[in-house]
C-alpha cells in the first residue's frame, strides 16, 4: 500500500479529492462515497492529531495527508462502512516478507503467545477477528476505528494482536495493562520460552523432512493440517477410496515421528512426551511453511484438474479457515 505524496501547496478541499480519487482507483470494487471518506479523513487525523500533542506536537493537514498510507486507510474505512469488497480485501492482505496471509501471520503468533494450547490460540485469532469491527467492550472503539493510516496496516495489526495478548498476559500477573489505545505502539516483546531451543530443533528438522516428501504426500498433509479437512473429504476431493488416504495419512504420521524424533533425541531430548510435542508444532509449521502455502497447496490440486472450490463448504478454504474436521 502506497502513502499519496502531495508535494504543492493546493487548497484543502483539492488535496482531499485528490486523496479520494488516488484510493478509488487502488480499490475500484469499493465504493465508498465522498461524503463518507471526508468523515472518516477527519476522524484519523483527529485520532492522529491527539496523539501528536501528547507530545506537544501540531500537525496540519498538509503534514496529515503526505504521510497517509492512503490504500490501506481506505481499506479499512471500507470495513468500517461493511462494504462486502473490503473484507473480502482484508482476509486476502498478506505479509510482505513471510509472503502468508494475514489470518495465518496472527496465528502464528497465537502459537507462539500460547504455546501447545490449541484451542486458545484459535480462540485468540477468532476474538481478534470480531472486535476489528466490535468493541472488545462495551463503549470501546473498534480495532480498526483506531487506525489512523500513519502505518502500513498488516504490521500494524499483527503488533495490535500481539501487544493486546501480551498485555493480557502480563495483567495475569498482577502487571499493568496497557491502555487500548497504545496497542499500536511500540512492538512488547514476546514472552520467553523455555523450551524455545526445542522449537528451533523442531522446526529444521520438520523441514528437513519435509523436503523429501513428494507432491502428492504433501498435498495430503496440507489438506489435513492446514485446512482441516476430515479424510473423506480429502478423498472426495482428490477421487480416491478413503482407505487410500487414511493409509497414507497414518504412514506420514508414523515417518514424521520417526524422524523428526530421530533429530530430537540425537540433539539431546529427554522427555517423555515427544510424540505429542511433534504434533503441536507440527500444527504451527503449516502456517509459515512455503510448500504448504495456499498458493502452492491450490497449484498442486490445480495440476490434477481439482479445486478446493469444488468440495462442498469450502469456499472459505482460500482463507485457510477450517471447512472440516
Amino acid at each position: 500500500m502506497t502513502s499519496v505524496a502531495i508535494r504543492s501547496p493546493l487548497p484543502e478541499a483539492s488535496q482531499k479529492a485528490l486523496v479520494y480519487h488516488f484510493c478509488r482507483l487502488r480499490w475500484p470494487m469499493i465504493p465508498l462515497p465522498y461524503e463518507s471518506f471526508l468523515r472518516h479523513l477527519q476522524r484519523a487525523h483527529d485520532l492522529y492529531e491527539a496523539k501528536r500533542a501528547k507530545e506537544g506536537e501540531h500537525v496540519n493537514w498538509l503534514a496529515f495527508l503526505a504521510s497517509l498510507h492512503a490504500g490501506d486507510w481506505y481499506l479499512v474505512c471500507g470495513c468500517l462502512e461493511r462494504l462486502p469488497r473490503a473484507w473480502e480485501a482484508l482476509f486476502a492482505l498478506r505479509v510482505n516478507r513471510a509472503d502468508c496471509l494475514l489470518l495465518d501471520a496472527l496465528r502464528a503468533r497465537a502459537v507462539r503467545l500460547y504455546p501447545r494450547n490449541q484451542e486458545r490460540q484459535e480462540t485468540a485469532v477468532a476474538d481478534f477477528w470480531g472486535y476489528l469491527l466490535a468493541g472488545e467492550k462495551e463503549g470501546s472503539l473498534p480495532i480498526l476505528a483506531r487506525y489512523d493510516g500513519q502505518r502500513p496496516l498488516v504490521p500494524w495489526l499483527i503488533r495490535v494482536f500481539q501487544n493486546k495478548h501480551i498485555s493480557e498476559l502480563r495483567q495475569a500477573k498482577g502487571l499493568q495493562v496497557l491502555p487500548e489505545d497504545e496497542l499500536g505502539g511500540v512492538e512488547l516483546p514476546l514472552p520467553v520460552n523455555s523450551e524455545s531451543r526445542w522449537h528451533q530443533e523442531f522446526r529444521q528438522a520438520a523441514r528437513e523432512w519435509l523436503g523429501t516428501l513428494a507432491d502428492n504426500a504433501l498435498l495430503i498433509l496440507g489438506l489435513r493440517l492446514r485446512y482441516r479437512l476430515s479424510q473423506r473429504q480429502v478423498a472426495t476431493l482428490l477421487g480416491v477410496h478413503e482407505g487410500n488416504i487414511s493409509r497414507q495419512t497414518t504412514r506420514l504420521r508414523d515417518h514424521c515421528l520417526e524422524e523428526i524424533g530421530k533429530h530430537l533425541v540425537e540433539a539431546g531430548w529427554i522427555g517423555d512426551d515427544l510424540s505429542d510435542f511433534i504434533l503441536k508444532e507440527m500444527d504451527s509449521l503449516v502456517m509459515d511453511e512455503p510448500r504448504l502455502a495456499v498458493d502452492h497447496l491450490a497449484a498442486l490440486l490445480a495440476s490434477r484438474g481439482k479445486s478446493l472450490h469444488s468440495l462442498p463448504g469450502a469456499d472459505d478454504a482460500d482463507t485457510g479457515t477450517s471447512v472440516g474436521s
